[in-house]
């Protein structure tokens, strides 16, 4: 299945409610070949209205961060566990993430990542493929929400820095 196959396929989803709340679903976006894989939570409202991950508050404020530790989201591959908005921004469901699950992993065999970012406790979700880095971090809103978070959300990141040079 190709990327344009499989957004397709996300933005017709229906195997959960979610889609009836939602302006669109969010497949993701990145170059085909990226080394890393960030996977959020699910879309907020920004990113519902545009389709495109992590372009609200949180977006930029992870947009920052990366910047500031020489990443270039340009290069990542970024998605969510979740393709559409869950209501009130909150955490989804075990049943929606089952629902999406499939078309996360098919992003994965699709994208080949080296490493993926597990951002937040809802990415953690992620099953574990052999072969792939996995690397859990603090999701950019907890971040923004818990001052004392913000120091260690910074650290993570600088520590993902480290191991973007390693694949270099």
């Amino acid at each position: 299945m190709s990327i344009a196959e499989l957004n397709e396929q996300i933005k017709n989803c229906r195997k959960c409610p979610l889609w009836q709340g939602a302006t669109q679903a969010v497949p993701g976006e990145g170059p085909l070949d990226a080394k890393v894989m960030l996977v959020g939570q699910n879309p907020g409202a920004e990113e519902d209205k545009t389709g495109r991950p992590f372009v609200g508050r949180a977006g930029k404020f992870l947009n920052k961060t990366l910047a500031e530790n020489r990443i270039n989201r340009e290069e990542l591959f970024i998605t969510n566990i979740v393709k559409h908005m869950t209501p009130g921004n909150r955490k989804p469901s075990a049943d929606e993430i089952t629902a999406c699950l499939p078309h996360l992993l098919e992003q994965i065999r699709i994208i080949k990542p080296k490493i993926i970012v597990l951002l937040g406790a809802a990415a953690k979700e992620t099953p574990r493929i052999e072969g792939i880095k996995y690397v859990e971090i603090i999701h950019p809103s907890a971040a923004m929400r818990f001052t004392g978070m913000r120091e260690k959300f910074r650290k993570q990141i600088a520590v993902l820095a480290m191991h973007l040079q390693q694949l270099a």
